[in-house]
């Protein structure tokens, strides 16, 4: 219960509040709630002395790690807290208590952050009889290799003869539960009661994902004529949807009509027959259209699919379609093993281009329809194929994917938005979120793009958030409008004296867009700039860069 002067004090700044304000606070009142969602520790700790290393790409690891630090602290051992990319391989050899954190990228492989990591343990043969260790993998059992780095770390920590405290814990999307439970597990591991290391159970009751089923409003292309790409903006009705800006929405694509109509013609197979997979009953014609990936197969699939079918077949990334027609299946009982080889279709992931603070039960998307050339022909990339052409008022399911490292500082901080193209998806939220909650801070967006009279993304809009005010600045670069092509980065080398005045003055960063070369040309100017205006040499400008984002001051999402 709440003292009834401090509930007096609520009541009154409920009822003085407008109804975008309630929503801000309600916001607010959640992120600080979740920030407290690990336990506190019920046991004291015998251990003096753990290290804890995570391997994040979105934040997730970095946010449970930093969660343990804090309260081992209090069960009273002494933490060190370090980022894999960060952390001296040396040091391995000297651990006694390790505490690994870890996230999946891609198919099955270690975030950028932990290669380093992850490369030396399996290329050395260090011993490590001395280390007592415990692995967290968070991942999404979405994707087709679950876990698979944090499984990989766990595997080769043992081959190296470590004792392992606890067994792997692999944790889907929603972590948080599983999280508590696992580090109860350590604390209980490590109180003075306990002299040895037996492994305990994990716990089973994982809470998974929560998925939401949103119906289309608005599909909208919004290139002009002659442009050279398909940008679609599409908004999605959702009952009780919950998200911030910055997070992403992960949506699983169905596989075109006519391709598995393709398949079930060649294959011959009834496709209302009733398969097994993972459990659960599908018809054939469902687990081809909803479930099973059937497009550029993995070369490991394709390996699986030759010994099938016992022919030689080259490992390289094919169809299922040109699969079964080149090296056909003998008969159903054949197929139904090449069922079991196929991985689910992967989610795909897009920044939420809105804010519940505008636009209440709604996430708005930035998709660009992909395309790309394979053996001379034109293809499509399988979601945003699928979401572009969606019709209105049919229904998509999503869940929303949460980036704790690209979030909106307060109200009271500068910021600058780096995003060309799609890049701008995320600041679209931003600038939403800062216009309906109201903000003291300046608010800074580079964008660019080809040309500007067809590829001006939400141009409308950004004009008028710089009329109202909720924009400072906008500088904007049309690469293709002109001889010589200008990007965004050239637009900050620009305007660098005063883009270092902001920095100095306590400005966050952000960027969003391409990964290569779009965000390592603009690290590379922003080095520039602090090196120039700030009268440093490259080292301590590149220091000074690294200060920022230890600071959270520099946050990227790019893709």
């Amino acid at each position: 219960m709440i003292a009834e002067t401090k509930f007096s004090k609520l009541r009154e700044l409920i009822e003085d509040s407008s109804e975008k304000e309630l929503i801000w606070i309600n916001g607010y009142l959640s992120g600080l709630v979740s920030a407290k969602t690990l336990i506190e520790p019920t046991q004291k700790s015998s251990v003096q002395k753990l290290t804890i290393v995570f391997g994040t790409d979105t934040g997730n690891s970095k946010k449970v790690a930093t969660g343990f630090a804090q309260h081992l602290k209090k069960a009273g051992t002494q933490i060190k807290l370090q980022g894999l990319d960060q952390y001296r391989l040396t040091d391995l050899l000297k651990e006694e208590y390790f505490l690994l954190v870890i996230s999946t990228h891609g198919d099955g492989e270690p975030p950028a952050a932990a290669k380093k990591f992850y490369e030396h343990i399996h290329a050395s043969s260090p011993s490590l009889k001395n280390l007592k260790y415990a692995v967290l993998a968070l991942g999404d059992t979405a994707y087709p290799l679950f876990c698979k780095a944090g499984e990989d770390v766990d595997l080769r920590l043992k081959a190296l003869g470590a004792t392992p405290l606890l067994p792997i814990e692999k944790c889907d999307t929603d972590f948080e539960e599983t999280a508590n439970s696992w580090l109860e597990n350590i604390l209980k591991t490590l109180s003075p009661t306990r002299n040895d290391f037996v492994s305990q159970s994990a716990p089973k009751n994982r809470i998974r994902k929560k998925t939401y089923e949103g119906i289309i409003l608005s599909n909208t292309n919004l290139n002009g004529r002659g442009s050279t790409k398909q940008t679609h903006h599409i908004e999605l009705l959702a009952k009780d949807v919950d998200y911030e800006p910055g997070d992403s929405c992960g949506i699983v694509p169905q596989n075109p009509l006519e391709l598995v109509e393709a398949i079930l013609s060649v294959i011959g197979i009834n496709p209302n027959k009733k398969f097994n997979y993972h459990n659960e009953e599908f018809t054939l014609h469902d687990l081809l259209r909803k479930k099973l990936n059937v497009t550029y197969l993995p070369e490991r699939v394709v390996k699986k699919y030759a010994t099938i079918v016992k022919q030689e077949i080259p490992f390289i990334r094919m169809d299922l379609l040109n699969l079964v027609k080149i090296y056909p299946v003998r008969d159903e009982a054949q197929f139904e093993e090449v069922i079991e080889i196929l991985d689910k279709i992967t989610p795909r992931l897009y920044s939420i281009a809105s804010s519940l603070a505008t636009h209440e039960n709604e996430v708005h998307l930035t998709v660009v329809k992909n395309c790309f050339m394979v053996n001379e022909e034109v293809r499509n990339g399988l979601c945003s194929n699928y979401l572009t052409n969606m019709p209105l008022n049919t229904s998509v399911e999503f869940y929303i994917h949460k980036n704790s490292e690209f979030k909106l500082p307060t109200s009271d901080k500068d910021i600058i938005m780096i995003g060309p193209g799609t890049g701008i998806a995320p600041f679209r939220a931003f600038i939403e979120e800062r216009n309906a909650t109201g903000t003291s801070g300046r608010t800074w967006l580079f964008y660019g793009d080809q040309h500007f009279e067809s590829d001006f993304l939400y141009q409308t809009e950004i004009q008028n958030y710089l009329q109202l005010g909720t924009l400072t600045h906008v500088d904007v670069s049309f690469s293709r409008d002109q001889a010589e092509k200008i990007y965004v980065q050239h637009k900050i080398l620009k305007r660098g004296k005063e883009f270092y005045d902001w920095l100095a003055s306590g400005a966050h960063v952000y960027v969003c867009g391409a990964k290569s070369p779009m965000s390592d040309d603009v690290e590379n100017v922003l080095i520039d700039i602090i090196a120039m205006h700030g009268n440093k040499n490259s080292e301590q400008a590149q220091e000074y860069l690294n200060e920022l984002k230890t600071e959270g001051r520099y946050q990227k999402d790019v893709y």
